[in-house]
């Protein structure tokens, strides 16, 4: 053997033996670690020391059993819990539908010509008369200076006009309806009495003519001004009728032409 490869063959003889106890030397460090997680990342993945075979004194050692039946009973739930349920993706909210709102019936006007209003009058008539014109469906209060509080009426409908001079004879309030004989006659179905109200067909106020049955009056259902409906009296909006109860007194002169 050369010197040389004599050389070489104690040099690799010198490193074994420094690695040897350098090995020594760090797995007595690891016989220190304790079993734990630092000596399972040592000895890939398998524990050793203490923790490896702990158990409690007088116990049996514990094995790993890896038959079927207990990898299925591994798998089921305690019947005391719940089990874990998969997060599903959330069904997408329905696209709420808009409902479209309920048209309401469109309201009944009454035509501009018959609200009340200021006009010229000229007549031969006293200031505080009024003038019932029925062709024209107006009733005109005559003021002083050639002028009168217009309003408009709706008046009796074809076989139940009437023209004349009548006194206001009493006013009244909400007034109560007593429908007269002859309208029962015609008409059975109505009540026989009617107290004063809303809902009461002679509306809000009540001038009454004379001994007769006709009346001036208010109305529900003042879209009928300017119409021929009534059976003789003459009807207002209650609003009308009210500015005129307040103008007038008992003894009023009442012209119907």
């Amino acid at each position: 053997m050369s010197l040389s490869r004599l050389t070489a063959a104690l040099a690799a003889l010198c490193l074994f033996g420094t690695t040897f106890q350098a090995s020594a030397q760090i797995a007595g460090v690891r016989r220190d670690l304790g079993g734990g997680f630092i000596e399972f990342l040592y000895h890939g993945g398998q524990p050793t020391g203490p923790i490896a075979g702990a158990h409690r004194a007088g116990a049996p050692p514990r094995s790993m059993p890896t038959s079927p039946a207990h990898l299925r009973a591994s798998h089921t739930v305690a019947p005391d819990l719940e089990p874990v349920r998969p997060l599903l993706p959330r069904p997408a909210e329905p696209r709420l539908q808009r409902e479209a709102a309920p048209r309401s019936a469109p309201a009944r006007g009454i035509d501009p010509r018959f609200l009340p209003q200021q006009v010229t009058f000229q007549s031969s008539h006293r200031p505080g008369t009024i003038v019932i014109n029925t062709a024209e469906r107006h009733l005109y209060l005559v003021q002083a200076g050639g002028t009168a509080m217009r309003y408009g009426i709706g008046i009796g409908r074809p076989g139940f006009g009437w023209t004349g001079t009548k006194t206001i004879t009493r006013k009244a309030e909400w007034p109560d309806w007593r429908p007269p004989a002859q309208m029962l006659r015609r008409r059975p179905d109505l009540p026989r009495f009617m107290a004063g109200g809303p809902a009461n067909p002679l509306g809000a106020r009540a001038l009454y003519l004379g001994s007769s049955l006709y009346r001036i009056h208010g109305s529900n259902e003042p879209w009928t001004i300017g119409q021929a409906v009534s059976s003789g009296c003459f009807r207002m909006r209650n609003e009308d009728v009210i500015d005129l109860y307040n103008r007038v007194r008992v003894g009023t002169r009442v012209v119907v032409m």
